[in-house]
């Protein structure tokens, strides 16, 4: 791999992500190729130039590219200082074949708001123990690419749908599981509803999402285990944390100081605003 050239890639725990494949490349250039899956591009660096379905398109930094699958494609900088790209790549669970047309007529896709919840995506995706976060993002992504490509009027995002006893059988199902979680996955099929409708539904009714109720379940639950002077990486593993360091980072950021820091031994005891 030439100089000044990157890849990392890694198939997370999230269904309907295949794959997350961040790269840098200054030089390298992909012939014609296929995927299976579909190819969910944002470039954050530089450009990108590629052929599809024999129509030349580009990738400036502002929009989001769709590749369907099936389809040639290939790729090269459009920059002298190359590309800086990050790509998901999508099964049919998150877009059928059906789309496969509108796609290959649309696919570089000018949409702030989907920008912005592709790249908070790729964000969660990074941290392990996160996959209801992930899995809550990736529906509403999957939702807003339908409708780019099977418009039925002129807004996109409709306006949530009050549905108070899906919310609260969401909440009752969440703290019976507190520390084995649930996946959206199965938590739409437990309550018979679309994955979007069921985070809609919930973040409606109580003005938090799922994954963050479930997070804050799990800190308190940590703040008794850590009171009762149990270590961090024993609490973590019991309240249903991925490791030390996913509670750490969740009990700070709900808390105000560390899991070590609220029962350490030096310390003793915290203070009232720290504990609040």
């Amino acid at each position: 791999m030439a100089s000044g050239e990157d890849v990392t890639a890694w198939r997370p725990a999230v269904p309907g992500v295949t794959e997350v494949f961040h790269a840098h490349f200054t030089e390298y250039a992909y012939p014609m190729h296929v995927h299976d899956a579909w190819t969910l591009l944002i470039v954050d660096d530089g450009a990108v130039r590629y052929d599809l379905d024999r129509h030349e398109h580009g990738t400036p930094h502002d929009t989001v590219t769709l590749l369907p699958p099936h389809v040639p494609h290939n790729g090269s900088p459009a920059t002298p200082d190359g590309f800086r790209k990050r790509v998901l790549y999508l099964d049919e669970s998150v877009l059928g074949e059906d789309l496969i047309g509108p796609a290959v007529d649309a696919p570089d896709l000018r949409d702030p708001l989907l920008r912005l919840r592709v790249g908070q995506l790729h964000g969660t995706l990074t941290r392990p123990g996160d996959e209801l976060e992930a899995a809550s993002r990736l529906t509403f992504i999957g939702e807003r690419l339908v409708e780019h490509l099977r418009p039925r009027g002129p807004a996109l995002s409709p306006p949530a749908r009050p549905d108070p006893r899906l919310a609260r059988d969401l909440r009752e199902l969440l703290d019976s599981r507190v520390v084995e979680g649930v996946t959206l996955e199965q938590a739409a099929v437990l309550l018979h509803a679309h994955p979007a409708h069921l985070v809609r539904a919930f973040s409606t009714a109580y003005g938090i999402a799922p994954h963050q109720y479930l997070t804050s379940r799990r800190v308190a639950r940590a703040r008794r285990l850590l009171l009762d002077g149990r270590r961090p990486g024993e609490v973590a593993a019991a309240t249903g944390f991925f490791d030390q360091s996913h509670l750490t980072r969740h009990f700070r950021k709900l808390v105000g100081v560390t899991p070590g820091r609220f029962a350490g031994p030096a310390s003793g005891r915290v203070s009232p605003s720290a504990s609040a």
